[in-house]
This record gives structure tokens, C-alpha cells and sequence, in this order.
């Protein structure tokens, strides 16, 4: 009963009322002007959100003051013509360090249960924000504390900035009040205004025939793709005030079986790098599908290109890696989820469900003002 309510909810949703439809405002001083259909997301009682916040989180997020040499900001991985991703495998930071992960998209980030590809301990942006401002394993902006906050300061634009996002807070800026501002800018990221949500409100022609029957190759019981990323963010890991306490899961896809102990690459060996526990070798998040046209290269290393290769992929079962040193048969993972057996696809089959995964796109995101670089010329 529960799989036929899901695959329900994808071929039926204009019964189920859950399209685009404006704004909604809710109680308190932020109007999060939601989609239809979107639960309100869980904030922490120590960091209400405020316009004024977001505001200041968005000139931060911006910012390459907030790197330690200048030369880099939030948005140098996490791009707004990317969905807030970035096109590169994996990370550079301000130094040059390559990360070992491939930077995640931060569109509906205020309803992601974990942050990051594998650490389930990562469940508030305000505590993840400084991984990339002060972390060393790898160096992303590679900042100093002191430093930052006397950058910040001598930029005039953040007195009134900080003064209307914490009023009555005269002393000099913080650190914790650089990691809320972020946090709400962050969880300001909301969007659903695909292809896809046109045509579930109503607009029928808003994706094509290829991509409707790409919807039923997608949610059919040969890929039921819909297990993993289901919902209204197309991913398992959704979390929000109306199921707070969902419990999040992590999944072996059958990306690698090297040999030796870890089956994984190091250090991307997933959940078991933190909980050092040998069947959470390999396991990830599955990330949601949402603006998946924009957010290439793929998987947690960005080591699939395309989503012709992704389907491929999981039409495999897991991926061969013939030679090398990542060499190996990732269907044979011992740890590879159970229920990814592989499928076969008629070449149409899977146009049509690269065109469905391409309608859940929403072209705007790159043009609205509330997410654009406030530090551009004629831009405040």
C-alpha cells in the first residue's frame, strides 16, 4: 500500500493538490513564500529567521572576505548558474587543495535531515558552516577567525547589515553571528519552479511527451527510481516540521569494490568514516534530483558525467571499473543495497527518462534577485 500511494503521488499530483501555486506566508517575521505543497522547514529556536538575516547572510555568502587569502567565497563552489553546485568534480579551495567531494547543490537545503554526502553527525547549518570557513582536512576557504571579523569590519556596507539582523547586539561582530546569517540566507534557497511543477499545476505542456512517459519510467517497478528519491525534493532525506523526526538514510550504489579493506576509495568511503562500522562502507546520502540538469558532474566524487551515464549506471547494477587503481565490479559491492539489481531500458526508455529528470529544472534560480551576488555592480 505504501509503494502504490508513492508512485500515486507522481502520476496523479494535480489530485493531490500539491503544485506551485505563490506564496504562503506563516507565523512570525519571515514569509518563506513556499511552494504549495512544501511543509515549513525546521529552524533552530536560537536562530529564528528574518529578512534582515538573510539579507546579511546573502553579502556573506557572496563575500571572498571570508576566505583567509581573498580569493574565494561560498559561491566560488556553490554557484548560483549551477543550482548552487558547482561543475567541477570535486572542490579547490582558496589555496589550491583539491577537496575529495563533489560540492552538493544548497537549493531546499533547509530541508536536508544530514548535511554533507556522509556525515550523519552534520544536521545544522549553523555548526556545517565552519567546515568550509575553517577546516583543514581538506582547506576549502581556509579562514581565521580573528582575521575575518576585522575583513568584515572595515566593509562599511555591514554596519547597517548587522545592526538589522541582530539588533541590540552593540559590540563587534562574531563568528556566531556570521554562521546564522549564512544559515538563513541557506534555508532561504527555496525553489520550485520547474518544468515539472508548471505541469503539475496544470499547465500541460509544460515538458514534453517524452519526458510524461519518462515520469512512469521513472516511478514503474523495473526502476522504481522513486524509493530513494521520492517527495516532493525527489530525495529521502527530507526532514521538515511536519516529520522531524524521520530518520535519514545512506545507500551503497555499487560505485566502487576496490580491493582491500575499505571497498571504497579513501578518504570517500561514506557513513563508516564516522561511524567505523563495516557495513556503512560506501554508503551516501541520496541527493535530491531537483535542478539535476544543472548539477554535473555526478555521484559524491563527481565521477560520472552525465546523466546518460548515470542511467547507465544504475542500469548495471553498480559500475566495472576494468583497469586501474580504483579496479573493480561495484554490483558485487558486499554492501551495495540490496534492491539496485539493475534493469534493462529500450533506447527510448531512456530518453524519456533523461527528459523527465531534466524537467525537474527550475530555470530561474540563476536570475532571481533574492539569491543573486549582492556585490555586483548596480546589484545591492
Amino acid at each position: 500500500m505504501k509503494r502504490s500511494v508513492k508512485v500515486f503521488w507522481f502520476l496523479a499530483p494535480l489530485t493531490l493538490g500539491l503544485a506551485l501555486g505563490g506564496s504562503r506566508p506563516v507565523d512570525g517575521p519571515y514569509d518563506w513564500k513556499l511552494p504549495v505543497g512544501f511543509p515549513t522547514p525546521i529552524v533552530p529556536a536560537d536562530n529564528p529567521m528574518t529578512a534582515a538575516k538573510v539579507e546579511l547572510g546573502r553579502h556573506l555568502f557572496f563575500d571572498k572576505r571570508l576566505s583567509g587569502n581573498g580569493t574565494q567565497s561560498c559561491a566560488s563552489c556553490h554557484r548560483p548558474d549551477r543550482a548552487f553546485a558547482d561543475d567541477r568534480p570535486v572542490t579547490q579551495g582558496s589555496t589550491g587543495e583539491p577537496g575529495v567531494r563533489n560540492p552538493m547543490s544548497l537549493v531546499n537545503v533547509a530541508y536536508a535531515g544530514v548535511l554533507t554526502w556522509s556525515n550523519p553527525g552534520h544536521r545544522t547549518l549553523e555548526a556545517q558552516v565552519s567546515v568550509p570557513l575553517f577546516g583543514t582536512h581538506p582547506v576549502e576557504l581556509g579562514a581565521e577567525k580573528d582575521a575575518v571579523l576585522k575583513s568584515l569590519e572595515s566593509e562599511s556596507r555591514y554596519g547597517p547589515l548587522f545592526a538589522a539582523a541582530f539588533p541590540g547586539h552593540d559590540g563587534p561582530y562574531t563568528i556566531d553571528q556570521v554562521s546564522k546569517a549564512l544559515a538563513c540566507f541557506q534555508r532561504s534557497l527555496i525553489s520550485a519552479g520547474s518544468p515539472y511543477d508548471r505541469y503539475r499545476r496544470g499547465e500541460i505542456g509544460a515538458i514534453s511527451e517524452a519526458a510524461k512517459r519518462g515520469e512512469f519510467v521513472f516511478v514503474g517497478p523495473r526502476l522504481d527510481c522513486a524509493r530513494c528519491h521520492g517527495e516532493e525534493l525527489f530525495t529521502d532525506t527530507t526532514v521538515s516540521t511536519v516529520d522531524p523526526a524521520k530518520v535519514v538514510k545512506f545507500h551503497n550504489n555499487g560505485l566502487y569494490n576496490v580491493q582491500g579493506p575499505t571497498s571504497y576509495p579513501q578518504p570517500s568511503i561514506g557513513v563508516a568514516e564516522h561511524t567505523k562500522r563495516p557495513e556503512d562502507m560506501g554508503k551516501f546520502k541520496a541527493p535530491s534530483l531537483r535542478n539535476i540538469a544543472l548539477t554535473a558532474p555526478y555521484m559524491h566524487d563527481g565521477s560520472i558525467a552525465t546523466l546518460e551515464g548515470v542511467v547507465d549506471h544504475y542500469a548495471a547494477g553498480g559500475r566495472t571499473i576494468k583497469d586501474g587503481p580504483h579496479a573493480g565490479v561495484g554490483r558485487d559491492n558486499p554492501n551495495k543495497d540490496p534492491e539496485l539489481k539493475g534493469f534493462r531500458l529500450f533506447p527510448s526508455d531512456k530518453e524519456a527518462l533523461i527528459a523527465f529528470l531534466e524537467s525537474l529544472t527550475d530555470p530561474t534560480i540563476a536570475t532571481n534577485p533574492a539569491f543573486s551576488d549582492p556585490w555586483t555592480p548596480g546589484r545591492h
